[in-house]
């Protein structure tokens, strides 16, 4: 395959990520919305790595999966409080939550 169609693929799901992280109220399809991007991101580093034969475009993808990993606990946690709150996931009520 060819590197401009995995270019392709991932400015795809980077335009749809982007698209539900600005467009979303729901906060676990806004972070879903992240998980998008941050593949994508995944996409490119491997796909650039294979280009150039370089195994650095592998290890910084593992990187970028462990701190989606940890990008989604502190998010689900914060996700959870506004439920606990609030009784929704509504991201537009949090403005009211200021102390």
């Amino acid at each position: 395959m060819l590197l401009v169609q995995f270019l392709l693929l991932s400015s795809l799901l980077f335009c749809i990520g982007i698209y539900g992280v600005l467009a979303r109220k729901n906060g676990v399809m806004v972070l879903m919305s992240i998980e998008l991007i941050l593949n994508a991101v995944n996409i490119n580093l491997v796909a650039f790595g294979t280009m150039t034969s370089n195994i650095a475009g592998e290890v910084f993808a593992l990187f970028v999966i462990a701190i989606a990993a940890a990008e989604v606990g502190v998010g689900l946690a914060i996700v959870l409080l506004i439920f606990r709150n609030k009784n929704s996931v509504d991201l537009s009520s949090i403005d009211s939550m200021k102390g």
